[in-house]
């Protein structure tokens, strides 16, 4: 790709020229020449081709509003040629992800801590801890608060027996979401 720096020709530019030639300014400031882009009239859409226009048409909707009302979004953008509406965009079709679920502190007792490492390219919103049984019961569920970057904490309410196994789910400001689940060792059985 071509720089040009100082040219007094394309400087500020915008529109088409020619019908042939498209000028573009980003939030940087930078003028971006391409070509004008063309299309078969007779072109046929692919099922998952339609399905991805969708999904984008949903992440424009998201972005119109989000970018207005999350201060984040404008946080992201603050710096790069990217604008809020952009981050929120991109954010649209970002899950969040779980990278560990911390069993360590707990024994299966109530008052004990059980630690989730969440992520996400914008902001995680919430992590939701549910513990079930062998025969997947729910014994109880609640929403983790943010320890201090990566880490959310879940205290246990109450006391569960054998091997139970602990769901974790991150959400993020789309409403994305990432499952991860994780068992109590067999050394650590609870009682």
């Amino acid at each position: 790709m071509a720089k040009v720096k100082k040219n007094v020709v394309v400087k500020g530019l915008s529109g088409m020229l020619g019908d042939q030639v498209v000028f573009k300014r980003d939030k940087a400031g930078r003028t971006i020449l391409s070509v004008k882009p063309t299309f078969p009239e007779d072109r046929v859409f692919s099922q998952a081709q339609k399905e991805q226009i969708e999904k984008f048409r949903e992440a424009l909707m998201y972005a119109k509003d989000a970018a207005k009302t999350e201060a984040v979004y404008a946080e992201k953008a603050e710096g790069t040629p990217l604008s809020a509406y952009n981050v929120a965009v991109a954010d649209w079709f970002h899950e969040p992800e779980i990278g560990e679920i911390d069993l360590s502190g707990w024994a299966g007792q109530a008052g004990e801590p059980i630690r989730v490492k969440a992520l996400d390219d914008v902001k995680v919103e919430r992590v939701t801890v549910l513990i079930v049984d062998a025969e997947d019961v729910l014994i109880e569920q609640g929403a983790a608060t943010q320890e201090n970057g990566l880490w959310w904490v879940y205290t246990t309410t109450q006391a569960a027996a054998g091997r139970p196994k602990v769901i974790a789910v991150a959400q993020d400001l789309p409403g994305n979401i990432a499952r991860m689940v994780a068992q109590i060792a067999k050394e650590q059985e609870a009682a």
